[in-house]
């Protein structure tokens, strides 16, 4: 992965991190941890689309959606697993 690839997926990580702090409120994980979720949640939401859908694809606005989903996947789960509200 070139610079500008880890930059992108970075920044697709901190929106859909962001993005699920505030769908899912609460505390959130901070500036860092909203990245990591985002990161995160982007390779589960794909894991599973392509699951579904495997030639699913589309652009920057699918990619935020498909990781914001997936990270709010992941906090839904943190959260049932550490009974955190």
């Amino acid at each position: 992965m070139d610079g500008h690839g880890i930059i992108a997926t970075l920044l697709i990580g901190l929106v859909a991190g962001w993005l699920t702090g505030k769908i899912m409120k609460g505390s959130g994980f901070g500036f860092l941890g909203d990245i990591v979720i985002g990161i995160l949640g982007a390779f589960a939401g794909f894991f599973l689309l392509h699951l579904i859908r495997p030639e699913a694809s589309g652009g920057l606005l699918f990619t935020i959606i498909v990781a914001t989903l997936g990270a709010i996947l992941l906090t839904w789960l943190y959260r049932l697993v550490t009974n955190r509200s």
